[in-house]
């Protein structure tokens, strides 16, 4: 296949860019991806044969000088079009900025066909150049991914029931109300109690992994003040780093100081409270296993712009270059002397990575190998007036939910009638009269009225009747107190 560019008159060929060789062209026209080599502007100087095909186009006529939004068409995996910061292929491209495998669906031309691609972009001349595009279809690894998580959800799934019996049992063998055992045995348990937890921790993690990758797990968003939600998360390990003899500070050190006390600033913003819990747990447990005793954490909350930015710094052991590049993908973890002594599955900060981007923010690192690291988590910010109305919607929301719930209970009483054959059955006990046994007191009574007498014998005749009187005002006295108490449960009923 020839190109515009191409003189096969020689074996050399040679363009303006000074010069490409047969090789050249032999390599593109055999690799199974598409190339695809546009201007700044966007015009197509380029497309390989493969790319051809993947566009479902006639020839390499059909594009080359025309702009490449004319045929590269992509789109989401739920079929929708890429918009604003989503379209990080578009942004690249506009951008002149650096992107790789970055997933989406090519949508063939006039035919109804879709294909899921990776595609990168490198970028020449640092952006002033050439954008050179590449594309390849994944639909052979997204299959057997797919199958890969479906065998750890399950696999997650079925071991984290006997994984969760085995902790409750442990928990029960330690609890000296439920049973006695030796310091020897108790620190053997202990372990074993820990060991369990971490398990069911694994497998929460693979979990929530098979989740976000097959988009199972949905952000609920509420309108929060994220100073105040970010220091109530974080000063929960304020203890845990004290047990470790770590400094533990929230705020930075240049808040301003009224009346002696130090005054934040008021950040809003709209997230998922589990996500923000289980992102800012990660990064303050990881701060704290990998900073050595003596050491610092400091945790604060600013806004910038309409972006909320969230740190957490540590002077722990670092992260060299090279792995800084790849912390945030899955199973990932440093190997090194310091890292290799502090367990962890290398799951955390993909998870944390898929919370942030589920509302919409950016995560990354600062550190050097021996200085520390800081984590940097960037969220969309609320400004007051937007903060005001996303509350008043949340709460009628709430108030909404609220109501549905009632009318339904309402509108669906049949439990009531079900549970009322349970007292029905007592009724019968009440009709056979077991009262009438009360009655039997009653004769002990008679000798009562026999005292009674003794205490009217100011009332020197004892007539047979006196007694016969003092005894009839008793079984009156019984429908006193039956009346009374039925005045008393009246209005409880």
């Amino acid at each position: 296949m020839n190109f515009p560019w191409q003189k096969t008159d020689s074996p050399v060929v040679k363009n303006s860019d000074g010069g490409r060789s047969a090789w050249s062209e032999m390599a593109l026209d055999a690799i199974n991806e598409g190339v695809m080599i546009t201007d700044m502007s966007g015009v197509i100087q380029f497309i390989n044969p493969a790319g051809v095909i993947m566009l479902n186009l006639a020839s390499v006529n059909d594009v080359v000088g025309l702009d490449y939004n004319l045929f590269f068409k992509i789109e989401s995996k739920d079929g929708q079009p890429f918009e604003g910061n989503d379209n990080k292929f578009v942004n690249s491209m506009v951008m002149g900025q650096p992107l790789e495998n970055f997933q989406c669906y090519l949508v063939a031309q006039k035919v109804d066909k879709r294909t899921p691609i990776a595609v990168s972009v490198a970028v020449m001349d640092g952006g002033r150049g050439n954008r050179i595009v590449t594309f390849r279809n994944i639909a052979k690894e997204l299959e057997e991914e797919g199958a890969q998580a479906e065998f750890i959800s399950t696999a997650s799934h079925e071991m984290r029931t006997p994984v969760a019996s085995i902790e409750g049992y442990l928990s029960l063998a330690l609890n000296p109300q439920t049973a006695t055992i030796d310091d020897r045995a108790k620190k053997y348990l202990e372990q074993a109690h820990e060991a369990s937890k971490h398990l069911g921790h694994l497998f929460q993690d693979l979990l929530d992994v098979t989740r976000f990758d097959d988009g199972r797990t949905k952000a609920h968003f509420v309108p929060v003040d994220l100073v105040e939600t970010v220091k109530r998360i974080s000063d929960t390990f304020a203890v845990q780093a004290g047990e470790k003899s770590l400094r533990y500070q929230f705020g930075s050190a240049n808040s301003e100081l009224v009346n002696a006390r130090s005054v934040q600033p008021i950040v809003y913003g709209y997230i998922d409270m589990n996500y923000m819990q289980e992102i800012m747990g990660n990064l303050l447990e990881n701060a704290i296993k990998y900073t050595p005793e003596g050491g610092s954490i400091y945790v604060n909350v600013l806004g910038d712009g309409d972006r909320a930015l969230i740190n957490v710094t540590d002077t722990g052991v670092g992260i060299s270059a090279d792995d800084l590049q790849h912390i945030f993908q899955k199973f990932y973890r440093a190997d090194n002397s310091q890292t290799r002594t502090v367990g962890g599955t290398g799951l955390g900060l993909y998870l944390v990575k898929k919370r942030v981007e589920a509302m919409n923010g950016r995560v990354w690192a600062e550190s050097s190998f021996g200085e520390g690291s800081t984590f940097y988590v960037s969220l969309p910010r609320l400004t007051p007036d937007e903060y005001s109305k996303r509350l008043i919607d949340f709460q009628n929301q709430q108030t909404a939910e609220a109501t549905r719930e009632q009318q339904m209970a309402a509108a669906h009483p049949q439990p009531a009638p079900i549970a009322q054959p349970v007292p029905a059955t007592p009724q019968p006990a009440p009709v056979a009269q077991p009262a009438p046994v009360a009655p039997a007191p009653q004769p002990t009574a008679q000798p009562q009225p026999v005292q009674q007498p003794v205490a009217v014998p100011q009332s020197a005749p004892q007539p047979t009747v006196a007694p016969q009187l003092v005894q009839q005002p008793q079984p009156i006295s019984q429908p006193v107190q039956t009346n009374s108490i039925n005045n008393n449960g009246g209005p409880n009923e």
